[in-house]
């Protein structure tokens, strides 16, 4: 056999070699014998694979001793397990403390209520307010209190028509626009019908009340089925001595079903006592009464005494200061600071707060007439133009107060606290006053406010109530002393408070 024959014959046996046990190498196949580089992998003929136990090995297994107490460790384990788990949730529901219900709320006792006595004034008519909506919803007021607006010669009861409107306010389409527009506001419109509103007695003489009354009832009667939301009168404890004051009670809330909203009767009391306020409160089923009580008393002592007689009747009772008069605060309070700091107090009082027209910018009222309220305070001098100072810095100062009212406002409408939240005398003086809003598990707050000319160290004190204690310290929430620095801390004992300033302070 020549040489080319046996290389041949060496190809033919590698080609018909298990691919698995021929050489690999580094330099391609090997050719007249092994070079370095090559590797040799060897396979073994008999590869054993694991599968397992069979079932029937697995059987034999299982009912062993062993493995029987081992299955039923780990089945007591687990339900111990689970039961232990479930007695722990228990155990956190049953400590955990009770969530106070929320007491039954009316819209009117939801936020602050934006009374509009004189529309000329206000927006030059009807027509104005329903233009001036968007604004007035901005300060978060839950309802409007229109007029009077009807026609009425001064204490001249046979001139007395409730169902018209008189032409200088306006019209019935335009307060019915006005309705319409406050509705998808989510702004309720309350209409006052006190009759003489021009004149000395509200209700004219008592030899003609029974008449007024019925002229009024069916007034209400006829407004409400327009849509109005309530009725306002003055000087109701008059009213109450009608024979038809049940009627007229009965005309106001209506029938009630789920679907209808309900309705509000406002009344207007002047000159009574705190003891006399809550008796009427309790026996008129008059749905919120506005008194001229703050305005009225001017120590410290004697408006924490008021408001320790009605803060249990808080859903019955309106705070304002000048409201029952329909003025506004300025006339009261005379200095910006004095307006922003009745604003506190009477958003933080227990009840409902009602302005007039104006507060919110702490609008000036001079002598009797109604001043005209001022509009577009946001619209700054255009660069170039003359600037009057006095004015430019009166318009800075309503931006101001403004600003100052829609806080509040704001902060009134989301705090279960000072919205419904329970009430706590804490110190008063001659021109001093605190006290504390709680509501279960929500953020306190004390109210501290000192309309005096000096300085007053307000020595915070809780009567021993159960599970009730003060911190030693609380955050300023807002402030009219630029000195209180909003969201720094402050020390509770001996807080001293500059004079003709008030603070809100808060803590968990």
């Amino acid at each position: 056999m020549t040489k080319d024959a046996e290389i041949d014959m060496k190809e033919v046996e590698l080609r018909e070699m298990d691919p698995e046990k021929q050489p690999m190498t580094c330099d391609g196949p090997p050719a007249g014998g092994e070079k370095n580089g090559t590797v040799k992998v060897k396979v073994p003929d008999n590869e054993v694979t694991f599968t397992g136990l069979s079932k029937e090995e697995l059987m034999k297994v299982a009912g062993t001793p062993g493995w029987v107490r081992t299955r039923w460790a780990l089945l007591i384990l687990f339900w111990l397990g689970w039961v232990g788990m479930l007695a722990g949730a228990i155990v956190i529901i049953v400590q955990a403390p009770r969530c106070k219900p929320i007491p039954e709320m009316n819209w009117w006792n939801e936020g602050p209520l934006y009374q509009i006595s004189d529309s000329e004034a206000f927006a030059d008519g009807l027509a104005g307010v329903e233009a001036r909506l968007d604004e007035i919803n901005k300060l978060k007021v839950k309802g409007l209190i229109l007029g009077p607006l009807h026609t009425i010669q001064r204490d001249m009861p046979a001139t007395l028509n409730l169902k018209e409107i008189d032409p200088t306010k306006g019209t019935e389409l335009a307060l019915l626009a006005v309705l319409e527009k406050a509705r998808k506001k989510g702004i309720s419109v309350v209409l006052d019908l006190t009759p003489n509103y021009l004149g000395n007695a509200p209700w004219f003489s008592p030899s003609e009340l029974d008449d007024v009354m019925a002229k009024v009832n069916d007034a209400a009667e006829y407004w409400l089925d327009l849509g109005v939301d309530g009725i306002k009168v003055s000087d109701f404890t008059s009213a109450t001595n009608s024979i038809d004051w049940s009627k007229f009670q009965a005309a106001v809330k209506g029938n009630l079903t789920e679907e209808t909203k309900k309705k509000v009767l406002i009344g207007v009391v002047k000159n009574v006592s705190d003891v006399e306020l809550s008796e009427l409160v309790n026996t008129t089923s008059v749905d919120l009464v506005l008194s001229d009580l703050l305005s009225r008393r001017n120590g410290g002592v004697q408006r924490i005494m008021d408001m320790n007689t009605l803060s249990s009747q808080q859903r019955g009772v309106a705070w304002g200061l000048g409201a029952a008069h329909e003025d506004q605060l300025s006339k009261r309070a005379t200095t910006p600071a004095l307006i922003r700091l009745y604003q506190l107090l009477l958003f933080t009082m227990p009840g409902t707060p009602v302005f007039t027209y104006g507060d919110e910018i702490g609008l000036q009222a001079i002598g009797s007439e109604s001043p005209k309220m001022v509009w577009d305070i946001e619209k700054e001098p255009v660069e170039g133009t003359a600037v009057n100072d006095t004015a430019e810095v009166q318009r800075k100062e309503y931006v101001a107060v403004r600003k100052w009212f829609r806080s509040l406002s704001e902060l009134r409408v989301k705090e279960r606290s000072l919205l419904h939240g329970d009430y706590y005398p804490l110190s008063s003086s001659d021109s001093s006053l605190s006290f504390l809003r709680i509501w279960d598990q929500s953020e306190r707050y004390i109210t501290a406010v000192n309309w005096g000319a000096a300085s007053e160290t307000l020595a915070f004190k809780l009567e021993a109530t159960e599970g009730l204690e003060l911190p030693e310290t609380a955050t300023v929430k807002l402030a009219t002393d630029e000195a209180l620095v909003v969201d720094s801390t402050v020390t509770l004992d001996k807080f001293v408070l500059a004079p003709g300033q008030a603070v809100l302070l808060q803590f968990p």
